[in-house]
Protein backbone atom coordinates (compact mmCIF):
# COMPACT_ATOMS: atom_id res chain seq x y z
CA UNK A 1 0.00 0.00 0.00
CA UNK A 2 1.61 3.29 -0.78
CA UNK A 3 1.28 6.71 1.05
CA UNK A 4 -1.64 8.02 -0.81
CA UNK A 5 -3.69 5.17 -0.89
CA UNK A 6 -2.90 4.93 3.35
CA UNK A 7 -4.10 8.45 3.61
CA UNK A 8 -7.12 7.85 1.90
CA UNK A 9 -8.17 4.42 4.36
CA UNK A 10 -7.43 6.35 7.45
CA UNK A 11 -9.49 9.42 6.00
CA UNK A 12 -12.62 7.08 5.20
CA UNK A 13 -12.58 5.91 8.91
CA UNK A 14 -13.77 9.20 9.97
CA UNK A 15 -16.73 9.75 8.03
CA UNK A 16 -20.33 8.23 10.03
CA UNK A 17 -23.50 7.10 8.88
CA UNK A 18 -25.84 10.03 8.20
CA UNK A 19 -23.57 12.61 7.17
CA UNK A 20 -23.34 15.05 3.88
CA UNK A 21 -19.81 14.32 2.68
CA UNK A 22 -17.49 16.38 0.61
CA UNK A 23 -15.77 14.53 -2.41
CA UNK A 24 -12.75 16.45 -2.96
CA UNK A 25 -10.43 16.95 -6.21
CA UNK A 26 -6.80 15.07 -7.21
CA UNK A 27 -5.68 12.13 -7.19
CA UNK A 28 -5.40 11.45 -3.21
CA UNK A 29 -9.02 12.80 -2.35
CA UNK A 30 -10.16 10.36 -5.65
CA UNK A 31 -8.55 7.00 -4.01
CA UNK A 32 -10.91 8.38 -0.58
CA UNK A 33 -13.62 8.40 -3.05
CA UNK A 34 -12.94 4.73 -4.04
CA UNK A 35 -12.71 4.07 -0.43
CA UNK A 36 -15.71 5.33 0.73
CA UNK A 37 -17.85 3.77 -2.39
CA UNK A 38 -16.34 0.54 -1.19
CA UNK A 39 -17.90 0.95 2.54
CA UNK A 40 -21.14 2.13 0.89
CA UNK A 41 -21.06 -1.15 -0.82
CA UNK A 42 -20.07 -3.32 1.94
CA UNK A 43 -21.20 -1.79 4.92
CA UNK A 44 -24.64 -0.19 3.26
CA UNK A 45 -23.29 3.16 5.48
CA UNK A 46 -25.83 5.82 4.46
CA UNK A 47 -24.24 8.79 3.09
CA UNK A 48 -24.87 11.84 0.31
CA UNK A 49 -21.70 12.91 -1.60
CA UNK A 50 -21.41 16.59 -2.36
CA UNK A 51 -18.60 16.97 -5.48
CA UNK A 52 -15.97 19.30 -5.98
CA UNK A 53 -15.60 18.63 -9.56
CA UNK A 54 -17.27 17.01 -12.37
CA UNK A 55 -14.47 14.22 -12.08
CA UNK A 56 -15.60 13.63 -8.62
CA UNK A 57 -18.91 13.28 -9.30
CA UNK A 58 -17.95 10.79 -11.97
CA UNK A 59 -15.82 8.71 -9.60
CA UNK A 60 -18.39 9.09 -6.48
CA UNK A 61 -21.77 7.97 -8.79
CA UNK A 62 -19.47 5.36 -10.03
CA UNK A 63 -18.60 4.05 -6.86
CA UNK A 64 -22.03 3.96 -5.90
CA UNK A 65 -22.34 6.98 -3.43
CA UNK A 66 -24.99 9.13 -3.87
CA UNK A 67 -24.76 12.58 -5.28
CA UNK A 68 -26.23 15.82 -3.99
CA UNK A 69 -25.68 19.57 -3.79
CA UNK A 70 -25.07 22.60 -1.86
CA UNK A 71 -28.19 23.74 -3.21
CA UNK A 72 -29.71 20.55 -1.42
CA UNK A 73 -27.52 20.43 1.44
CA UNK A 74 -25.87 23.81 2.41
CA UNK A 75 -24.55 22.30 5.34
CA UNK A 76 -21.48 19.99 4.90
CA UNK A 77 -20.47 17.42 7.73
CA UNK A 78 -16.92 16.75 6.55
CA UNK A 79 -14.79 17.10 3.30
CA UNK A 80 -11.87 14.87 2.41
CA UNK A 81 -9.58 16.91 -0.39
CA UNK A 82 -6.26 16.71 -1.75
CA UNK A 83 -3.38 19.94 -1.21
CA UNK A 84 -0.58 20.48 -3.05
CA UNK A 85 1.01 22.11 -0.28
CA UNK A 86 0.43 22.35 3.38
CA UNK A 87 2.40 24.26 6.00
CA UNK A 88 3.16 23.81 9.78
CA UNK A 89 -0.07 26.06 9.92
CA UNK A 90 -2.77 24.01 8.47
CA UNK A 91 -2.55 26.73 6.19
CA UNK A 92 -2.56 25.33 2.00
CA UNK A 93 -1.95 25.66 -1.59
CA UNK A 94 -4.51 23.93 -3.73
CA UNK A 95 -5.72 24.12 -7.13
CA UNK A 96 -3.08 22.23 -9.63
CA UNK A 97 -6.06 20.02 -10.41
CA UNK A 98 -7.98 22.97 -11.62
CA UNK A 99 -11.26 22.51 -9.32
CA UNK A 100 -10.27 25.93 -6.35
CA UNK A 101 -13.27 27.69 -6.77
CA UNK A 102 -15.68 24.88 -6.03
CA UNK A 103 -12.83 23.22 -3.19
CA UNK A 104 -13.44 26.55 -1.47
CA UNK A 105 -17.24 26.66 -1.75
CA UNK A 106 -17.48 23.41 -0.63
CA UNK A 107 -14.78 23.52 2.52
CA UNK A 108 -16.13 27.64 3.16
CA UNK A 109 -19.30 25.23 3.52
CA UNK A 110 -18.28 22.27 5.80
CA UNK A 111 -18.01 21.70 9.79
CA UNK A 112 -14.77 19.37 9.29
CA UNK A 113 -12.25 20.19 6.71
CA UNK A 114 -10.14 16.54 6.34
CA UNK A 115 -6.68 16.96 3.82
CA UNK A 116 -5.19 13.94 2.71
CA UNK A 117 -2.05 14.23 1.04
CA UNK A 118 1.74 12.22 0.66
CA UNK A 119 4.99 13.58 2.96
CA UNK A 120 6.11 15.61 -1.08
CA UNK A 121 3.29 18.21 -0.21
CA UNK A 122 4.39 19.12 3.29
CA UNK A 123 6.44 22.46 3.48
CA UNK A 124 7.88 25.03 6.21
CA UNK A 125 6.50 28.14 3.84
CA UNK A 126 3.83 27.71 1.18
CA UNK A 127 5.12 28.37 -2.43
CA UNK A 128 8.38 26.63 -2.00
CA UNK A 129 7.35 24.00 -4.17
CA UNK A 130 4.10 24.59 -5.85
CA UNK A 131 2.70 27.65 -7.66
CA UNK A 132 -0.33 29.28 -6.87
CA UNK A 133 -3.09 28.78 -9.33
CA UNK A 134 -5.47 32.00 -9.49
CA UNK A 135 -8.77 31.05 -11.23
CA UNK A 136 -9.57 34.77 -12.98
CA UNK A 137 -12.47 35.42 -16.18
CA UNK A 138 -11.67 35.14 -19.58
CA UNK A 139 -11.95 38.23 -20.85
CA UNK A 140 -8.48 40.45 -20.73
CA UNK A 141 -6.72 37.78 -19.07
CA UNK A 142 -3.36 39.01 -20.36
CA UNK A 143 -4.00 42.42 -18.13
CA UNK A 144 -4.92 40.29 -15.37
CA UNK A 145 -1.46 38.25 -15.55
CA UNK A 146 0.42 41.61 -15.42
CA UNK A 147 -1.59 43.36 -12.66
CA UNK A 148 -0.55 39.88 -10.78
CA UNK A 149 3.22 40.14 -11.86
CA UNK A 150 2.90 43.11 -9.93
CA UNK A 151 2.66 40.93 -7.04
CA UNK A 152 6.32 39.36 -7.23
CA UNK A 153 5.45 36.50 -9.03
CA UNK A 154 5.63 34.97 -12.12
CA UNK A 155 2.47 34.13 -13.69
CA UNK A 156 1.55 31.41 -16.28
CA UNK A 157 -1.30 31.19 -17.95
CA UNK A 158 -2.26 27.16 -17.75
CA UNK A 159 -2.27 25.54 -20.74
CA UNK A 160 -4.01 22.15 -22.17
CA UNK A 161 -3.56 20.75 -25.92
CA UNK A 162 -2.25 24.40 -27.03
CA UNK A 163 -4.82 25.88 -25.56
CA UNK A 164 -5.87 28.07 -22.64
CA UNK A 165 -7.28 25.31 -19.70
CA UNK A 166 -10.77 25.92 -18.85
CA UNK A 167 -11.88 25.60 -15.68
CA UNK A 168 -15.43 23.47 -14.78
CA UNK A 169 -16.69 27.26 -14.08
CA UNK A 170 -15.54 28.28 -17.73
CA UNK A 171 -12.90 30.31 -16.34
CA UNK A 172 -8.81 30.51 -16.69
CA UNK A 173 -6.63 29.38 -14.39
CA UNK A 174 -2.91 31.70 -14.20
CA UNK A 175 -0.68 29.47 -11.98
CA UNK A 176 1.74 32.23 -10.15
CA UNK A 177 5.30 31.12 -9.15
CA UNK A 178 6.65 32.86 -5.61
CA UNK A 179 10.06 32.03 -4.14
CA UNK A 180 7.95 31.22 -1.20
CA UNK A 181 5.11 33.01 0.33
CA UNK A 182 6.45 35.36 3.32
CA UNK A 183 2.74 36.58 4.80
CA UNK A 184 -0.26 34.81 2.78
CA UNK A 185 -2.96 36.48 4.79
CA UNK A 186 -1.83 39.84 3.22
CA UNK A 187 -1.33 38.38 -0.46
CA UNK A 188 -4.61 36.74 -0.49
CA UNK A 189 -6.34 40.15 0.26
CA UNK A 190 -3.93 41.63 -2.86
CA UNK A 191 -4.59 38.98 -5.31
CA UNK A 192 -8.43 39.16 -4.72
CA UNK A 193 -8.17 42.93 -5.11
CA UNK A 194 -7.69 42.63 -8.29
CA UNK A 195 -10.56 42.66 -11.19
CA UNK A 196 -11.00 39.69 -13.00
CA UNK A 197 -10.02 37.44 -10.22
CA UNK A 198 -12.23 34.89 -8.92
CA UNK A 199 -10.52 32.86 -6.83
CA UNK A 200 -7.42 32.01 -5.22
CA UNK A 201 -5.82 28.45 -4.71
CA UNK A 202 -4.92 29.56 -1.08
CA UNK A 203 -7.11 28.09 1.82
CA UNK A 204 -6.22 29.66 5.16
CA UNK A 205 -7.40 28.91 8.24
CA UNK A 206 -9.94 26.28 6.70
CA UNK A 207 -8.53 22.42 7.43
CA UNK A 208 -9.72 21.18 10.85
CA UNK A 209 -6.98 17.66 10.22
CA UNK A 210 -4.11 16.85 7.92
CA UNK A 211 -3.71 13.13 7.26
CA UNK A 212 0.12 12.55 5.95
CA UNK A 213 0.86 9.58 4.55
CA UNK A 214 4.43 8.86 4.71
CA UNK A 215 6.61 5.71 4.23
CA UNK A 216 6.91 5.27 7.65
CA UNK A 217 3.24 5.14 8.37
CA UNK A 218 0.35 7.54 8.84
CA UNK A 219 0.66 11.02 10.70
CA UNK A 220 -2.57 13.41 11.73
CA UNK A 221 -1.80 16.96 12.23
CA UNK A 222 -4.67 18.63 13.68
CA UNK A 223 -5.30 22.23 14.29
CA UNK A 224 -5.94 22.93 17.85
CA UNK A 225 -8.92 25.71 17.09
CA UNK A 226 -10.65 26.21 15.19
CA UNK A 227 -10.95 29.45 13.67
CA UNK A 228 -14.04 32.04 12.28
CA UNK A 229 -14.29 31.74 8.50
CA UNK A 230 -12.71 34.59 6.85
CA UNK A 231 -13.56 36.89 4.61
CA UNK A 232 -11.25 38.90 2.89
CA UNK A 233 -13.46 40.71 0.63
Amino acid sequence: MNAKQAAAIEAVKMVMDGQVVGLGSGSTAELFILELGKRVHTEGLDIIGIPTSKKSESIGRESGIPISTLEEHSAIDITVDGADEVDSNLDLIKGLGGALLREKIIAAATQKEVIVVDESKMVHQLGTKSPLPIEIVQFSHGHIARNLAKLGCTPNLRMKDSSPYVTDNGNYIIDCSFKGIENPEKLEIAVRSIPGVVETGLFLGMANTVIIGASTGIRIMKRKEQPARRSLR
